[in-house]
């Protein structure tokens, strides 16, 4: 049995949209709606993991956990990294699930789903895919595809992450969701190598961790939330939450 902690890394200083992670949805703070959703999975405890006093102090506000880490950390898995050290210095949890706090409309059931794979001694990191239905995704540099082979019928082992269409050919092309649930030593090992030459070109970090080896497998989910990255991807989140709440 696994004893994980959920991490949400959150900055304000995000380039297409400064200070989104106090943006309102429905009189609460994204942050805080992300928090909620991650405390729900209900896998282990969570903390916000942040450089930001105010998104601290919302989440704290909330009920929250938030701890505060350095300001130059180049990605959310030096910063998750970072926050597991100071809240866990034992080594308790095993896990470490990075939550991207830029997910509110990520279901719960999705979070906890993230872990399954890790039942697999030989998996280092999981993470989670959608089936992509729409056209327009299936070209958009914008939606990452995993390219892998099945290892039961609702998980895959993952060969490739790229922005390309791919792979090639007649059947179903999958859209990577962006949380990792890492074994505790597959975090350490993960941010203390280099960028790889792969994960420069194509700017997705995992493909670091299957250049130096790593096995990532993901669970197929029948959702695909999409992340916040731009003031009209926070009207479609509020348009997606109040559609369910109206359900």
């Amino acid at each position: 049995m696994s004893d994980p902690l959920i991490l949400i890394p959150a900055r304000m200083k995000a380039t297409r949209f400064p200070g989104k992670p106090l943006a309102d949805i429905h009189g609460e703070p994204m942050i805080v709606r992300v928090w909620r959703r991650a405390v729900a999975a209900d896998i282990g405890p969570v903390a916000v993991a942040t450089d930001s006093a105010d998104i601290c102090a919302v989440v704290e506000a909330a009920g929250g956990r938030a701890v505060m880490t350095r300001t130059d950390h180049p990605s959310g898995s030096d910063r998750i990294k970072e926050a597991a050290d100071i809240l866990d210095p034992e080594g308790r949890h095993d896990v470490i699930v990075n939550v991207q706090g830029d997910f509110p409309t990520l279901e719960p059931v999705a979070i906890a789903a993230a872990i399954t794979p890790l039942a697999d001694a030989e998996v280092d990191i999981a993470t989670l895919v959608g089936l992509i239905t729409d056209d327009e995704e299936k070209a958009a540099p914008s939606v990452v595809k995993l390219v892998g082979s099945h290892v039961a019928p609702d998980r895959l082992r993952a060969l490739y992450f790229t922005r390309a269409t791919a792979p090639y050919g007649e059947g179903p092309l999958y859209h990577h969701v962006g949380i990792y649930a890492y074994r505790r030593p597959a975090l350490d090992r993960f941010v203390s190598l280099p960028q790889s030459e792969l994960e420069k070109r194509e700017s997705l970090e995992q493909l670091r961790a299957l250049e130096d080896g790593m096995r990532i497998d993901a669970m197929i989910i029948d959702h695909v939330p999409r992340g916040v990255d731009t003031p009209p991807d926070l009207d479609r989140a509020r348009a997606v939450l109040e559609a369910r709440a109206g359900a």
